[in-house]
């Protein structure tokens, strides 16, 4: 029998559905077939912090996860469809996957419930503040930076020392910027504790809750390893495990 509480943390990392055709060299006749994917770093930086990453593919009910996951981290991916925030569809927006908005949105439920620790990254943080109530600017293509090195740090955030992102950080931290949608409304009882120099929302926590989110990617930068974010979560989901007594 493995003691849980000295094994590494289970981390649920999700991740994206695309077809072979999607896929620069996949065989044509599989271009119907789909594949799930996430981008790896996120799995790397999570196994540096001592977690163990486990992929959560979009067909299992979410609902089969409880009790078997000590952590989440909600990946970046694709726009989150505005009928989840009540707005008109931009011309701007898409295409979206409303079969990753409907299982993330079951996961996150399933993580509070639990009280298991969350890090949102880029959509992540997006879909968690739609999932709280509150909504998105639809697009911001200024801060779309794919002309850049995925781990240029050219923007510079103005961070809340007092928050937990403060304390990891400082009261100023150097990011990318790898989005095009930001935060309009944010949800009632969430605190924004990280700007961008224009004022976007880069960062939000939800006080009483293990749960971070940024708009940046940390898992592409230079030293995500030792990133503190992944760090939290890891530890975080260590206590879930302690309290559990397995």
């Amino acid at each position: 029998m493995i003691d849980r509480t000295a094994a590494r943390p289970l981390i649920g990392l999700t991740g994206r559905v695309k077809h072979g055709a999607d896929i620069a060299g996949f065989p044509s006749g599989l271009g119907d077939v789909e594949i799930d994917l996430y981008v790896s770093a996120y799995a790397r930086a999570v196994t540096a912090a001592g977690g163990l990453p486990v992929h959560l593919p979009q067909h299992v009910d979410p609902a089969s996860y409880a009790g078997r996951l000590d952590g989440v981290v909600l990946s970046g991916g694709a726009d989150v469809g505005p009928d989840r925030y009540g707005a008109t569809w931009s011309d701007d927006t898409g295409p979206v996957e409303q079969a990753r908005d409907a299982a993330e949105l079951a996961l996150v439920e399933l993580a509070v419930a639990g009280g298991l620790p969350v890090l949102g990254i880029c959509r992540g943080l997006q879909l968690l503040n739609v999932w709280a109530g509150g909504t998105l600017h639809q697009h911001v293509p200024t801060h779309a930076r794919y002309d850049l090195a995925p781990d240029d740090q050219f923007d510079e955030l103005t961070v809340v020392p007092t928050s937990r992102l403060g304390l990891m950080y400082g009261s100023s931290h150097r990011v990318n910027s790898l989005h095009h949608q930001t935060v309009d409304r944010v949800a009632d009882g969430w605190v924004v504790t990280a700007r961008s120099s224009d004022g976007t929302v880069e960062a939000l926590e939800w006080p009483g809750h293990d749960v971070i989110a940024v708009q940046w990617h940390p898992e592409l930068l230079a030293g995500a390893g030792t990133d503190p974010l992944f760090t939290w979560l890891v530890d975080r989901a260590r206590a879930v495990v302690a309290a559990a007594g397995v």
